[in-house]
């Protein structure tokens, strides 16, 4: 993939350069000390990943990344872990705390290269083709999918489609989250930002801003916050 670094602080945009230039099939064609002055360069060229810190003068990185083409990814890096949460109501890939680990940084880039070869699959065609009381059929990639919801980890809204997270796949489809959370049984689905759906039978541990499924780290949403530790995480607990 080819990416750009947008960051106000040089040592910071050097820092970054050095892991792109550690990590295998990314490709470095710019770097820019504001979203202003790499605005131009994103209008005429095709940028399939953006490094984008937060904090800077003038349109900080949450709103230039309201303004950007569909097709760009893009993974934050800043310093402020309190902007976690409002990184994914931008349908951010991965959201990264300066100083940033060589072995973090990779495992984004990762994410982002599932998604584009995700996108690139013939997406277009992609939609749930039937629902029943325990699965749906979902045609992507040229093929039918059976997927039952015991199944699913989460789910991820990103741009206009949702990403259906199991153990051992992924299934992306045309559709938006709000439409699909519609459809799933309310006693094993819960949203819990703008960005994702958890299925609680999958919920590990959670914290007040974050809900632990294996590996994956999924923000709590300010909006969602009280209702998800009221009706499924307090209200069990002491059902128990």
């Amino acid at each position: 993939m080819n990416c750009i670094i947008i960051d106000d602080e040089p040592l910071a945009r050097e820092a970054i350069a050095m892991l792109v230039h550690q990590t295998d099939n990314l490709d470095l064609i710019g770097s820019f000390n504001s979203p202003e002055t790499a605005k131009d360069f994103i209008e005429n060229n095709s940028v399939e990943l953006i490094f984008l810190d937060i904090q800077m003068p003038g349109i900080n990185g949450i709103e230039f990344a309201r303004t950007i083409p569909k097709e760009t990814f893009v993974i934050f890096t800043t310093a402020y872990a309190e902007f976690a949460t409002d990184s994914y109501e931008v349908d951010a890939i991965d959201y990264l705390i300066k100083p940033i680990k060589l072995e973090r940084f990779q495992k984004a880039v990762e994410k982002a290269h599932t998604y584009s070869k995700l996108f690139k699959a013939d997406y277009g065609h992609n939609n749930i083709e039937q629902i029943a009381d325990d699965f749906f059929f979902v045609k992507a990639n040229r093929r039918i999918f059976k997927v039952y919801f015991k199944n699913i980890l989460f789910i991820q809204g990103l741009k206009d489609y949702v990403v259906m997270h199991s153990e051992n796949q992924k299934v992306i489809t045309a559709m938006n989250i709000k439409t699909i959370y519609d459809q799933l049984p309310k006693d094993m689905f819960v949203r819990v930002s703008k960005s994702y759906v958890i299925n609680v039978k999958h919920i590990d541990s959670v914290d007040n801003n974050t809900v632990y499924i294996g590996a994956n780290e999924i923000p709590i949403g300010g909006i969602y916050r009280d209702f998800f530790f009221n009706e499924f995480v307090t209200k069990k607990i002491v059902g128990r």
